[in-house]
């Protein structure tokens, strides 16, 4: 989409003589193809015709049988139920030509298309639904940009440019499929127009979506960007019969060689989209076989049946277990010439939200093995100790299950187990990590397709006995069961990121720390990581700042990770090995290496090249090469016990978040520096102060966030003790200079609004001032923000008006009724705040007429 807007600098007449100017002059449009459409109002809605725009078109030259009324639906533009609003006008183009085609626009037909769409924002939708002129009224132009091309270029289709031809051609290539032939509907038998269509479409979607930060995951946009992926890498699958994991990412230097001009982000985010995608893609390419599979089961059930929807709890499952968005498993019923029941499918996604409730589950204590259960375990003959190897692979697996946990003793089935409830699963083999070694425990799911599901929430190791716990999605299981084991690899993917991110912070820390260093415990999660270790003094912002450099350079190498089993006294020779003090590890240990080759290490354990390598001894998944981990940004520095300092940490698209955050927080402080000293400034400067407290950045950033404030807010702090200084001597000048007139020589008092700020100590120093020098003057003073609604006032009173009964808290009192807020003072001042600074007039006559009451 092209467009641009206008802030209240032109409106209707020249956004019309402006896009007929371009359209005609500059792009050379013959003017007798073009049509427009003006508002021709809604008597319901109490809106007149635009009939000022329908008279500008006719003025530019369009004929009036070119110029036609549309209604609210095609030209009232609004945001939503509430805000601006205002009539459009559209421009559309008719292709054929040399004909009238005016009841052909806005009647969905191919070859007369709208181009051009100008809004014109002058009204605001209230509360009450009623409208409410703008003060200022805008112009925002749309226009459709492939549209325009495919007319420049004579084309029939947006898709015959050159704007996916590239596209097309790369698609191509990498699928051998035959050449694009532009062919729609029933013409296209075989699909692959349409899924060239719909892939380059998604490619470019997801590029831009990605490259401004939108992730693919199950909650609002993120989810409308999985689903568009999922929708594109089926299309992929099934009409292109590729492979997916890594289809999309070969598309996208394409996109990013036409567009990376003109965004130059694509540049920037390149690899990091291309990433995103593999994963996504891969996450997807588990589960998607078996989904179709299942789908098909579905849609012959139902056909049997001689129904001709799918069940909404079918839909359902598809959604929920094998990760199908519903507009996918739509398309695919279609297909079939089948539908979804729409209801039936709400009602199995709200009871199944009903069941998976977090707080009922959080009520739940997590089962458990104790050593009786351990005991009985033993003594099952035909339940082995667990093979965990498959954790360190990617990929779902087969396994079978050998024990089912449930109500503190062991099943045979789960015939009896509800839906929603709780209950353990062992399995022979399992490719889930249970929670050990600092690093938190998978989850996913155990199913058997279309029959049952757990949930899996929990894994923990027992004396070798791997026991998944999790919730009973639906059906059942029995011992002997075959059953797909699968983690949730979009969250052991940042998992991953930061636990090879803490071997690099480890090794980083000893760098500039020194060997004295030991690692005193960890926690690797999904969202963090956290590292203890023994150092007698806090970690200067200084070392801070060389441990992000020495971990993000390991980073930037792109290092290969390797890991290797190694008898434990041979690893313990090792020059440079870390290892937990104190811990007790298995005989042979696993050792992961960052960047070489562990045979490499064991031809000479004593070399002192190891030294500068990170060589751990550790049992938990890590990535294939460090650039997966992209960044590591240490969050936070602090000493949790005498000798033991903690650094948090975050890796991976979380640390781009706090990069992100650290940028737009340092385009506020340019901002607040760039300000000039009113009270907009001196509150933003409050809140960049409570921001900054809360801010989730680099310790090392943040500090110099911390500086740069302070150095920013003590030139705010001085400025207003200058302008204090100021606005007090012109409020004093103001009463000195009235009463030193001639014509005010026998004046005894005054009320004046002061030429100053809402300005406390100005009022005050005034009053002083008056007591001090003018004792025998009486004096009421007023000084008004308006901008801000304040008002600050107070009187001084002389001893003769007093001794009159006069009283200074009553007579600011009396201004306070007017002003609102508090007053009050003792003996001859009174000083008070008011927040009507529109009333300040009424508040001076109050004044006055309260000394009316005297002898002056």
């Amino acid at each position: 989409m092209l467009g641009n807007w206008s802030f209240g600098d032109y409106f209707k007449q020249e956004a019309i003589q402006y896009s007929w100017e371009l359209l005609t002059k500059v792009y050379r449009l013959e003017p007798s193809r073009l049509y427009v459409t003006y508002f021709e109002g809604d008597k319901n809605g109490g809106l007149e015709a635009d009939i000022e725009a329908k008279e500008l078109w006719k003025a530019v030259g369009v004929p009036e049988d070119h110029i036609l009324p549309g209604n609210m639906k095609d030209n009232f533009w609004e945001m939503g139920d509430q805000g601006p609003c205002g009539p459009c006008s559209e421009i559309h183009y008719d292709r054929i030509g040399g004909r009238n085609a005016a009841h052909h626009v806005n009647q969905d037909d191919p070859n007369v298309i709208e181009i051009w769409n100008n809004v014109f924002i002058q009204y605001n939708r209230e509360q009450d639904r009623s409208l409410k002129p703008l003060p200022n009224r805008h112009v925002d132009t749309g226009m459709g940009y492939e549209r325009l091309v495919s007319i420049l270029q004579n084309k029939s289709s947006n898709y015959d440019t050159d704007v996916f031809t590239p596209l097309f051609q790369t698609i191509k290539d990498i699928t051998g499929a035959r050449e694009y032939q532009g062919r729609f509907g029933s013409d296209d038998a075989d699909g692959i127009d349409t899924a060239y269509r719909v892939v380059a479409d998604h490619v470019r979607t997801l590029m831009f979506a990605i490259s401004d930060g939108v992730l693919p995951n199950n909650e609002g946009r993120g989810y409308v960007i999985r689903r568009v992926l999922r929708r594109g890498a089926r299309y992929a699958r099934k009409y292109f019969g590729v492979d997916i994991g890594n289809f999309f990412s070969q598309i996208v230097p394409t996109v990013v060689e036409q567009l990376g001009d003109m965004f130059p982000e694509l540049k920037v985010k390149q690899n990091d989209v291309m990433e995103v995608l593999d994963e996504e893609e891969l996450a997807f390419a588990k589960t998607l076989d078996r989904g179709e599979r299942q789908f098909e089961n579905y849609a012959q059930q139902a056909k049997a049946k001689g129904h001709s929807k799918l069940h909404g709890a079918d839909v359902w499952r598809l959604y929920d277990t094998f990760g199908f968005p519903v507009d996918l498993t739509r398309i695919m019923a279609e297909e079939r010439g089948l539908q979804i029941d729409d209801a039936e499918f709400e009602g199995a996604r709200l009871r199944a939200k009903e069941a998976s409730k977090g707080q009922k589950k959080a009520a739940i204590e997590t089962l458990k093995l104790d050593v009786h259960d351990l005991g009985t375990l033993e003594k099952m003959n035909d339940v082995p100790k667990t093979s965990d190897t498959a954790k360190f692979e990617r990929g779902n697996i087969t396994a079978q299950v050998k024990a089912i946990y449930h109500g503190k003793t062991f099943h045979t089935s789960t015939e009896s187990v509800s839906q929603g409830e709780q209950l353990g699963i062992i399995l022979d083999r399992t490719n889930f990590y249970a929670e050990q070694g600092g690093q938190e425990n998978d989850t996913g799911r155990i199913v058997i397709d279309g029959q049952a599901e757990l949930e899996v929430d929990n894994v923990q190791l027992y004396g070798g006995y791997v026991l998944h716990t999790g919730f009973m999605k639906y059906g059942s299981f029995t011992v002997g069961d075959a059953v797909i084991s699968e983690y949730d690899e979009l969250r052991r993917w940042p998992i991953r990121n930061n636990h090879t991110g803490t071997h690099i912070l480890n090794f980083a820390l000893k760098e500039v720390l020194g060997d004295g260093i030991d690692q005193k415990g960890s926690l690797v999660a999904a969202e963090k990581l956290r590292f203890d270790f023994s150092h007698k003094a806090p970690v200067t912002d200084k070392e801070l700042e060389k441990i992000e450099e020495i971990s993000t350079e390991y980073i930037r190498q792109n290092c290969a990770v390797y890991s290797q089993e190694i008898p434990l006294a041979t690893a313990r020779q090792i020059s440079g090995v870390r290892a937990v003090f104190g811990e007790t590890y298995p005989d042979p240990v696993r050792v992961v290496s960052v960047g070489v080759e562990l045979d490499e290490i064991l031809n000479n354990v004593k070399d002192p090249r190891w030294e500068k390598v990170s060589i751990e001894f550790c049992g938990g998944t890590h990535v294939q090469k460090t650039g997966d981990i992209k960044d590591l940004i240490v969050l936070e520095e602090s000493g949790i016990a005498k000798g033991i300092r903690r650094i948090i940490a975050v890796t991976g698209e979380d640390a781009h978040k706090v990069q992100r955050v650290a940028d737009d927080f340092k385009k506020r402080l340019d901002c607040l520096e760039a300000m000039v000293l009113t009270p907009a400034k001196e509150k933003e400067a409050k809140q960049i102060q409570v921001d900054l407290n809360q801010l989730l950045v680099s310790a090392v950033q943040k500090s110099k966030f911390r500086e740069r404030f302070a150095r920013i807010n003590k030139q705010i702090i001085d400025a207003q003790k200058a302008q204090q200084k100021l606005e007090s001597k012109m409020a004093v000048e103001t009463i000195t200079s009235y009463f030193q007139a001639p014509e005010n020589q026998d004046k005894s008092w005054l009320v004046v609004n002061l030429p100053v700020s809402a300005n406390a100590k100005a009022v005050s120093e005034s009053l002083n001032h008056v007591k001090s020098k003018l004792p025998d003057k009486t004096v009421y003073v007023l000084a008004t923000d308006k901008d801000q609604e304040r008002v600050m006032h107070g009187c001084y009173v002389s001893k003769a008006i007093i001794d009159q009964g006069a009283s200074a808290s009553e007579w600011t009192n009396v201004v306070s009724g007017v002003l609102g807020g508090k007053a009050g003072g003792k003996g001859p001042t009174s000083i008070g705040n008011g927040v009507h600074a529109d009333k300040v007039d009424e508040a001076i006559n109050l004044a006055s007429d309260y000394l009316g009451k005297f002898k002056l």
